[in-house]
């Protein structure tokens, strides 16, 4: 059994899957709420926490013991089609608010939404490598994984670049658009959350994936924030310094994504 702080949402644990794919594993019991997985693999405890770490999760083992004969658990049978359907609506919903904040952002001038689109990319190509990952091997899996970490990479450097640019270009943002379209990210956000929560009992890639996500939901109350601080103060401070930790948060992403081995 692994403590796992950093894991809370289905993000997080699409991650996990994909870097424990090609080890010796028999079945994951994932308790978000608990930010705990247990583990069911041959070999031993300190190669599987080799793997977690370099997430960047803060995992640790917290219990070790072997199996008696005929106590392993079996591998929930995947329903491919399933899962293959909520990961389409998942990716789906999550590509739409990255094209809609975008857009937004640019014509709000928010440094805020635009980092926020950065961060629904992210979630939109872990739902897309999690969808190409059914039914595949492990490599197939990771090799997806690294393009997605590489064109996140990108697309964070690029909303910190954004940040920096408005800073010095003096912009003011609309603080009115800017709340108004980080309610509507908080609702795409809560339909992915009824989505999974309809198959938390469902197949292996799904399995207790029904807790919202924490980071998700920080962002968008960030950026909620900082357009009633942009009205209130009448500065652009507030946009510029959640934009800019909402993109930190995207580009950790991206590199944790890349050190997949």
């Amino acid at each position: 059994m692994f403590r796992i702080p950093g894991m809370d949402c289905p993000s997080e644990e699409q991650m996990i899957r994909l870097r424990l794919a090609d080890a010796p594993v028999a079945a994951l019991a994932f308790d978000l709420a608990g930010r705990r997985l247990t583990v069911d693999h041959g070999g031993e405890a300190a190669a599987i926490l080799a793997r977690l770490q370099p997430l960047g999760y803060g995992a640790e083992l917290a219990e070790s013991r072997a199996l008696a004969a005929g106590e392993a658990r079996a591998a929930a049978p995947a329903d491919d089609a399933a899962e293959a359907r909520v990961l389409w609506l998942l990716l789906a919903i999550n590509a739409a608010m990255f094209v809609v904040e975008l857009g937004a952002g640019i014509w709000a001038r928010s440094a805020g939404l635009i980092a926020d689109a950065m961060d629904m990319f992210a979630d939109a190509a872990v739902y897309g490598v999690a969808l190409y990952a059914v039914g595949r091997a492990a490599h197939y899996k990771l090799g997806a994984a690294r393009l997605a970490g590489l064109l996140q990479l990108l697309l964070a450097l690029g909303a910190i670049g954004e940040v920096v640019r408005r800073m010095l270009a003096g912009a003011m943002p609309e603080p009115v658009g800017m709340m108004g379209i980080a309610l509507l990210a908080l609702a795409a956000n809560v339909a992915c959350l009824l989505l999974i929560a309809r198959h938390r009992h469902g197949g292996v890639h799904m399995k207790a994936s029904y807790i919202f996500s924490a980071n998700d939901v920080i962002a968008n109350l960030g950026v909620i924030v900082a357009g009633v601080l942009v009205a209130w103060a009448g500065s652009a401070w507030p946009d510029w310094i959640v934009g800019l930790g909402i993109g930190a948060v995207v580009l950790a992403g991206a590199v944790r994504i890349l050190r997949l081995q």
